[in-house]
C-alpha cells in the first residue's frame, strides 16, 4: 500500500535529494502524496544537538536495504548530511529527526512525534491490544496497512482514554512487541523481552540491555499472554527512541503496578546515565 515519503514534518525547512526547501513549498506538497517506492526510514532522537545513538540507526537502516533491494549506501555521508542539516537550521535543542531513503532518493526532516508529558513516567501510560503479526519485523519499511490500522486503533478509547501506545499480540496471544516501541516484562526478579527474530530490534532498545548489565541483570528471552502477566504480578515497560523508557500502567483493563518497580527504577536510572555519557562524548565533535 501506497504511503507518502514525508510524514509529520516540523520546523520550516527539510533537505532533500541535495537541496533545502520549504516546509511549505510545492516539493512539501510532492513529498506528502502517497508513493509506490519502497521506502525505509529511522526516526532519530536530538539531545542538546546530538543525535542520539546515530550509529546504531544507520547500521539499522544499511540492514533494512539490505534484506529486500541491497543498493548501495553511503552511512557515513548521510550521517554527514544529518549533522549539516541541523547545522544550516541552527538547531541545537532536543527534538527528533527523520531520515528516509529510497533506492533514489534522500529525505531529512524534523519530525513532530508522540511525546509523552512528565506525568507518563511518574504514573505510567494507557496502551491498547492490537492482534497483529508483523512482516519481516527486523526491517524498518513503511508499510502501509499497518500504519493506517494502527491509526485507527489510537483513535478508539478504552476505559482509561485513548491509548498512548498499543501493544501487539500475535496469533498465540502472546505479547511481543509495541507498535512503535519495545516491549519488557519484569517478572519473578527477571527481565524479558520478545525473541529477536518476532521484533524490529530498537535502538533503546539494545542500549537497555546495556543499561541492564550495568545494573547485574540479563535480558531473558520470552513472551507471554495476559492471562500470564496479571497471574504473574509482572511490571511492564516499553522504550523506543522518542521517550526512553516508559512504564506501563494500563493495558486495556488491566491494571500493572510498574511504576513502583524497584528493578524498573534501577533500569531506567542506568540507562539515564548510559545516554548522557553518549551526548556528553559527542558534544565535543559537532
Amino acid at each position: 500500500m501506497a504511503y507518502p515519503l514525508m510524514e509529520h514534518p516540523s520546523g520550516d525547512e527539510f533537505f532533500f535529494d541535495g537541496a533545502f526547501f520549504n516546509v511549505c513549498s510545492d516539493k512539501a506538497k510532492e513529498l506528502s502524496k502517497p508513493t509506490d517506492d519502497r521506502t525505509y526510514y529511522e526516526t532519530v532522537r536530538i539531545k542538546r544537538g546530538v543525535l542520539l545513538f546515530l550509529e546504531d540507526h544507520m547500521a539499522r537502516l544499511s540492514k533494512s536495504v539490505k534484506g529486500l533491494e541491497d543498493f548501495p549506501v553511503d552511512l557515513k555521508d548521510i550521517s554527514d548530511k544529518a549533522y549539516s542539516f541541523l547545522k544550516k537550521i541552527n538547531f541545537t535543542s532536543d527534538g527528533n529527526i527523520r531520515i528516509v531513503l529510497t533506492k533514489d532518493h534522500l529525505l531529512i526532516h524534523l519530525v513532530n512525534v508522540n511525546v509523552p508529558d512528565r506525568s507518563m513516567f511518574e504514573n505510567g501510560i494507557n496502551t491498547s491490544l492490537l492482534k497483529w503479526e508483523r512482516q519481516t519485523p527486523n526491517l524498518k519499511i513503511f508499510r502501509g496497512d499497518y500504519k493506517n490500522t494502527v491509526n485507527e486503533k489510537f483513535k478508539s478509547e478504552n476505559a482509561h482514554g485513548k491509548p498512548f501506545e498499543l501493544v501487539l499480540s500475535d496469533n498465540s496471544g502472546k505479547l511481543y512487541e509495541g507498535s512503535m516501541s519495545n516491549l519488557f516484562v519484569i517478572m519473578d526478579g527477571k527481565v524479558y523481552s520478545a525473541p529477536d527474530d518476532k521484533i524490529l530490534i530498537g535502538i533503546t532498545r539494545r542500549r537497555v540491555i546495556e543499561a541492564l548489565k550495568r545494573s547485574g541483570l540479563e535480558l531473558q528471552t520470552g513472551m507471554f499472554t495476559m492471562d500470564e502477566l496479571v497471574k504473574g504480578n509482572a511490571a511492564i515497560f516499553v522504550s523506543s527512541t522518542p521517550f526512553d523508557i516508559l512504564p506501563v500502567t494500563f493495558i486495556d483493563d488491566h491494571t500493572f503496578n510498574s511504576v513502583n518497580d524497584p528493578l524498573l527504577n534501577m533500569i531506567s536510572e542506568a540507562y539515564a546515565g548510559y545516554t548522557e555519557e553518549y551526548i556528553a562524548s559527542h558534544l565535543e565533535v559537532i
